[in-house]
């Protein structure tokens, strides 16, 4: 598998998840569709070679393309029953056909790509994180983690590859200009997960063969590229994990990150 994070934050969020043989998921659609197009253009993918779309919630910044691109392309969207119920101005726009609709915790294909969708903590009504199988490689992303729990880290284990929430720092978000409301939302246990949070779950998922990280969906108000990664590294250190032993690279808010081969 090929994996491509065309762009991870509060302000959007589209993943691309493509197969040898040529199977291409979008992972959420979060900005426009021409903004979406665009960037798969520049990684040399033709957006009408894209199969499907999938959705981990219906916060904005995980749909707002998604409809005008199914309509677009005549691709179909998955998502479970909650989200469709939350997604109806998606739904309003596209073919009965590209309605497809999974259950959490039971997997499907897409192609020769096997999903697992996985339940996470967060404040929509049935979020979902997920992992994806081809070739005997495993490849999972999960963000819009509001705290880890066991069977997250049973999940994620054994990923060859992880896109992992690293949103914020703490402090930052106490002492920022942010409503306490929103602190309260972003901090608690079904809103993101922060960058300490993210390094103490990497330490645990390093021991259950995870070698491989990209940390996402970073607050632009709340953090930076430099401390997300500078905090992470530092409590892998501790733990006697080094830099060879866990690649760490970052997502960005604004533009692609690479192309991964997984």
């Amino acid at each position: 598998m090929f994996f491509v994070p065309l762009y991870s934050g509060s302000s959007g969020n589209c993943s691309l998840v493509c197969s040898d043989s040529g199977t291409r998921i979008l992972v959420d659609a979060g900005l426009s569709a021409t903004t979406i197009k665009n960037a798969l253009l520049k990684c040399r993918i033709s957006p009408e070679s894209i199969s499907a779309i999938v959705i981990t919630h219906e916060h904005s910044d995980h749909i707002k393309g998604a409809g005008i691109l199914s309509k677009q392309l005549d691709i179909p969207i998955y998502a479970n029953a909650a989200a469709w119920e939350k997604m109806q101005g998606v739904r309003d726009r596209i073919r009965d056909k590209n309605i497809r609709v999974f259950e959490t915790n039971k997997d499907f294909f897409i192609s020769d790509i096997g999903v697992f969708p996985f339940p996470i903590p967060h404040d929509t009504a049935d979020p979902v994180g997920f992992s994806f199988f081809a070739d005997g490689r495993k490849l999972s992303v999960a963000t819009d983690i509001g705290h880890t729990t066991q069977e997250i880290e049973d999940i994620l284990a054994g990923s060859d590859m992880l896109l992992i929430e690293s949103n914020h720092d703490e402090h930052m978000v106490q002492t920022g200009r942010y409503p306490v409301y929103l602190q309260k939302r972003i901090l608690g246990n079904n809103g993101h997960l922060s960058n300490t949070a993210c390094g103490r779950l990497l330490v645990k998922l390093h021991e259950a063969g995870v070698n491989r990280a990209i940390l996402g969906h970073l607050s632009q108000e709340n953090n930076t590229e430099e401390l997300a990664l500078q905090t992470v590294a530092s409590i892998l250190r501790s733990a006697d994990i080094t830099e060879t032993n866990m690649q760490l690279r970052i997502a960005h808010r604004d533009r692609i990150c690479g192309m991964f081969e997984v």
